[in-house]
């Protein structure tokens, strides 16, 4: 072979080398264009008109520039003027006769809602119904014949999996956008119905109530948030698992509201102390601090100190999974609960009933500090110092005996007890005495962990209190 054969050879060789990781990695990448164009078509843009009523003065024309305008604008007579406000959103439609799921908040005190078709045609809708709760709307309009979206299962949704969303961000409609799953069951503040997905496909204003989808084109959620410090998107959207969707908007559909159980219960997280206190193996579950009376929780058997490991067969493995789990019983309808006590499992049945209005007990009460006592019983080992409540204290509390802590440094203060909380329990067990307290310090190993159950501020709540810790 030739010198000029062996080098055209050799340039051959070296282009097939490098080119070929480029085109394989190339065929690795999602096509989006599949689901753009089929599953596109059944989301819509969701315009509303609200009508907004204000109080101003009512000044004669050119008064600005008079050295009374001042004056008259504060003490002059109101008048009610009304001004037009305009939102943009999305959503999409799950039904060929015309309902739709949007966010509840796209349609809040809206007098008029326009949904826009991908082909332009434009229809009034009605609201079903909607829910503050979830953030689900449910629309209707007055067509047929409609393309559909197709729904997907949560339970095969995982983190890292590829996601498209599909909305009217900032009014640009039908703006396409991808990113993957970032995770699951993510909790927002005073948020405790909703396991939100997490995204990072870029959501803004106007995305709101559009659809999040999976790879073969289902619907997995319903955008609804962002996290942002600027208004626009940074890389955290948070969407609604579409079967809590769903669930909302079949109980719209059928009754136009949504009903969810309760079951009367003050609830906390379990940490890893808290759970080795209660000879648990790991720090999952509901911690039960308080029992509401003649609520369907004391009616079942429940007490302070059970910990509610699953509902329905469906595992409580953090103690936000309860309110959620409970919410989607139906009223009236018995569970299971599978609960931890002395160190055992035991399974109650309880008939929650409807969830009306918040509950009053997690509220913040107006709290005084009891007045001093005599004889105050000090645990220096511990960084306490407990004073015993007098009779009046007591009621006030609502126990037969309680300890209040006077000053708490050292191992107290490091488990997050403070001046002002009052020991009312240990672990599941009633407080009784000062002696059953101390007790119970002596008794424990160098290194072991005790709950205390404290009443603070009209709440009460587990702190676990490592004994002989580093002092």
């Amino acid at each position: 072979m030739s010198i000029k054969k062996l080098i055209v050879a050799a340039m051959l060789a070296a282009s097939a080398f490098t080119i070929q990781p480029t085109v394989v990695w190339a065929a690795d990448l999602p096509d989006f264009t599949r689901i753009v164009e089929t599953e596109g078509r059944a989301v819509v843009n969701v315009s509303t008109t609200s009508t907004i009523k204000q109080n101003v003065s009512a000044l004669p024309d050119g008064m600005e520039g008079d050295p009374f305008f001042e004056f008259f604008r504060r003490f002059a007579p109101q008048q009610q003027q009304e001004r037009q406000e305009r939102s943009l959103g999305s959503g999409f439609i799950i039904s060929a006769d015309g309902y739709l799921l949007t966010n509840a908040h796209v349609v809040a005190r809206a007098d008029e809602i326009t949904v826009t078709l991908t082909d332009k045609r434009e229809y009034k809708a009605k609201v079903i119904g909607s829910d503050a709760r979830t953030d689900v709307a449910l629309l209707k309009i007055d067509a047929k014949n409609l393309p559909v979206v197709r729904l997907g299962n949560m339970a095969d949704v995982k983190v890292g999996e590829w996601v498209l969303a599909i909305g009217s961000p900032f009014g640009f409609e039908n703006t396409v956008t991808s990113g993957i799953v970032s995770a699951k069951n993510r909790l927002l503040p005073d948020e405790n119905f909703v396991p939100f997905l997490q995204t990072d496909a870029a959501v803004n204003p106007g995305n709101s109530g559009g659809p999040l989808f999976n790879l073969k084109g289902e619907v997995i959620g319903i955008n609804s948030q962002i996290y942002s410090r600027s208004g626009g998107f940074m890389g955290i959207s948070f969407s609604i698992p579409i079967d809590v969707a769903m669930n909302v908007a079949d109980q719209l559909k059928a009754t136009g509201k949504v009903s969810r159980g309760r079951i009367g219960v003050a609830i906390q997280e379990l940490n890893k102390d808290l759970a080795a206190s209660f000879g648990l193996a790991k720090p999952s579950g509901a911690l039960v601090n308080d029992v509401e009376k003649k609520s369907p929780a004391e009616k079942a058997g429940l007490r302070t100190g059970d910990i509610i490991l699953s509902v329905a067969g469906q595992a409580v493995e953090s103690s936000s999974d309860l309110p959620r789990l409970i919410g989607a019983i139906r009223p009236g309808k018995p569970v299971v609960l599978e609960v931890w006590r002395h160190r055992a499992v035991q399974k109650l049945t309880v008939v929650p009933e409807e969830l009306k209005t918040e509950d009053a007990r997690t509220a913040q009460r107006e709290y005084r500090s009891p007045q001093a006592v005599p004889d105050a019983q000090n645990m220096k080992q511990l960084g306490l110092a407990l004073q015993e409540l007098s009779p009046q204290q007591l009621g006030k509390v609502g126990v037969k005996y309680g300890l209040q802590v006077k000053r708490a440094t050292g191992l107290a203060a490091r488990a997050g007890i403070q001046p002002g909380d009052v020991i009312v329990g240990l672990g599941g067990e009633a407080l009784g005495s000062f002696a059953q307290f101390k007790a119970a310090v002596t008794a424990a190993p160098k290194g072991s962990t005790l709950a205390l159950q404290l009443w603070r501020q009209g709440i009460t709540l587990f702190v676990p209190l490592t004994i002989g810790g580093d002092e």
